[in-house]
């Protein structure tokens, strides 16, 4: 499996209440667990009325509701969240990465979204790429490691955006926990510890392999002591930058002295990027696309991210009484996995840069489509490979949510893509680079075709939910591809099956794995599903009695964050029993 590597499995659910052909679980089934809420819940929902915050590190958590009490914004709160897990979780995100989000603005009462992706280096020519891949292990595939894997960074840029519209303190304020942090030492917890130790021996090993240009910078920044889940991380390189962009704005990055430091590092080590592809980066304001599902409008963003693929399959299981079918049935999981394999066919062959893909996606999600694929799901048995098919990418990344006493919630994601990125590290910078341009195809005729200066697909995406027209949900799931699939497992999970917030992530999750990918990769067969320990093992047997190839849980299904806006004006925070995360609200 490429990239990810296992984390924490989900506890146990037993009980012929939750067998295939069960009526809805009874509401006092194995109450004896917990005196209240679902009996596999590892807690209750966070309230509070002011604000909350829901992050993978709890300091991070802390940092979000320590700006919010000092009087800054939802945005504010998540810029220096996100600025802390740059130094905290490496593993998923940084400044060397992307970044899109969702804003609900109660000013303006709308969502705003925000594309926050780089281009590739407008040096390199498809041409050289493939060139470059052919020297690789597989022709047919982009470098997954090194200079040639590597676009512009975007997450600064996002920052600078969402603060100029949005923010209510200044930007070196925002900055200042994480700078602390990165000079004092900051601890790193067990779950973050274990992916960092994986990432290193992945990283040597594609160093040793040829496909790193250099490895020394990363080692001394990183890898001089690794963290073992007891000890503090200090990057003191990466608080000299965050320092020199609080006092210097969005420029600092792009057209000063980091990026002029950025520019000579990538010629000194043979890559491509060079200072005109920083100072040319402009991220975008975009329209989040939202589609009804029962009582509710889920909103995601447009490529080239892959939020569509949730709203697709949500669209699909409208049809279907998943809450007749029963809580982790075989016939509510058949449903949904098939829905998830007709989105990924779709995405296979559609999403790209829409700056020249020129697709729209509003045609995958109108009423004669979304019958049409939904006719092709029979109950009894699992379909061929759907036209185009599916997915098997990997990431690691960082999600968080965070919300204000004036109404404003942010959904907001990070990442480097896969671990902790190329393994390249500037001089003095203190920051890993994406290896976010693997994703691109070398296959022509694709969207997500590799060319200069283009975007490549993405799989991070933030997402939102509205009720009534209100603002309802602000959530995600970090996790490659794992992220739609679980979106839609959330929303089903709150909207179908009635659970809290909390429990509607700790849930039994499946995901499934197998065919066609926007990079170009042959589909497999029908793939297989792997899941978790809760879903009852007569419903796993009848599963596979359809046709599905099920396997063990294997630890990639993602990292949760979630805060709810209640009926009483009061939010309700929930965070990821998989990770070291924490929410918290006052």
């Amino acid at each position: 499996m490429r990239g990810w590597i296992s984390g924490l499995a989900a506890l146990m659910l037993t009980g012929a209440a939750l067998a295939q052909d069960a009526p809805p679980r009874d509401p006092n089934f194995g109450r004896g667990e917990r005196v209240s809420g679902e009996s596999f819940a590892t807690r209750s929902p966070v309230l509070g009325r002011n604000g909350a915050a829901a992050t993978a590190h709890p300091l991070a958590t802390q940092i979000a509701i320590d700006t919010l009490r000092a009087g800054g914004s939802a945005v504010d709160a998540a810029i220096a969240a996100n600025a802390a897990l740059g130094l905290m979780e490496p593993t998923g995100n940084g400044i060397g990465g992307d970044l899109f989000a969702i804003v609900w603005d109660p000013e303006t009462r709308r969502l705003y979204g925000y594309n926050g992706s780089g281009r590739s280096a407008r040096g390199l020519s498809l041409r050289q790429m493939r060139r470059l891949a052919r020297s690789r292990d597989n022709p047919n595939v982009m470098p997954e490691f090194g200079a040639a894997s590597v676009t512009v960074p975007g997450a600064v840029d996002g920052w600078f955006a969402l603060h100029e519209r949005f923010g209510r303190r200044p930007m070196a304020e925002n900055l200042a926990p994480a700078i602390r942090y990165a000079r004092e030492g900051a601890p790193i917890p067990q779950t973050i510890a274990m992916y960092w130790q994986g990432n290193q021996r992945r990283l040597e090993r594609e160093f040793a392999a040829g496909h790193i240009e250099e490895l020394d910078n990363a080692r001394r920044t990183y890898f001089t002591n690794v963290p073992d889940g007891h000890s503090l991380f200090v990057n003191a390189d990466l608080g000299n930058t965050l320092e020199r962009i609080g006092a210097n704005g969005r420029d600092e990055f792009y057209k000063g002295e980091t990026a002029r430091t950025m520019d000579a590092y990538f010629r000194r080590i043979g890559g491509w990027l060079r200072y005109a592809d920083f100072a040319a980066h402009e991220g975008e304001w975009i329209d989040p696309v939202c589609a009804p599902y029962r009582s509710v409008e889920v909103c995601e963003l447009p490529p080239n991210s892959q939020g569509v693929v949730a709203l697709q399959t949500l669209r699909i299981l409208e049809g279907f009484d998943l809450r007749a079918m029963g809580f982790l049935s075989a016939d509510a999981l058949h449903a949904q996995i098939e829905a998830t394999r007709l989105a990924f066919a779709d995405r296979a062959r559609f999403y790209g840069d829409p700056a020249y893909t020129h697709f729209d996606v509003a045609q995958l999600l109108n009423d004669n489509y979304v019958q049409s694929q939904r006719a092709r799901i029979a109950m009894d048995r699992a379909m061929a490979p759907p036209p185009h098919a599916e997915l098997r990418i990997e990431g690691d990344t960082t999600y968080l949510t965070t919300a204000d006493s004036s109404g404003m919630m942010v959904s907001l994601i990070q990442s480097n893509y896969r671990g902790m990125g190329s393994g390249l590290v500037a001089d003095g910078l203190g920051f890993m680079f994406q290896d976010r341009g693997e994703l691109f195809s070398l296959v022509p005729g694709r969207g997500n075709l590799y060319a200069p200066g283009r975007r490549p697909f993405h799989t991070i995406i933030p997402a939102f939910a509205l009720k009534n027209g209100e603002p309802w949900l602000a959530f995600g799931v970090m996790g490659g591809d794992m992220q739609p699939q679980a979106h839609a497992q959330i929303i089903v999970n709150l909207v179908d099956f009635d659970l809290d917030l909390q429990a509607a992530g700790d849930a039994a999750r499946h995901r499934h794995y197998g065919n066609a990918e926007p990079t170009g990769e042959n589909p497999d067969g029908t793939g297989f599903v792997a899941m978790e320990n809760g879903v009852p093992t007569d419903v796993r047997a009848e599963l596979q009695r359809r046709g599905h190839s099920i396997r063990p849980a294997d630890g990639s299904f993602g990292g949760y964050q979630a805060i709810l806006r209640n009926d009483n004006g009061v939010y309700e925070a929930a965070t990821e029993m998989r990770k070291d995360g924490s929410a918290a609200a006052y």
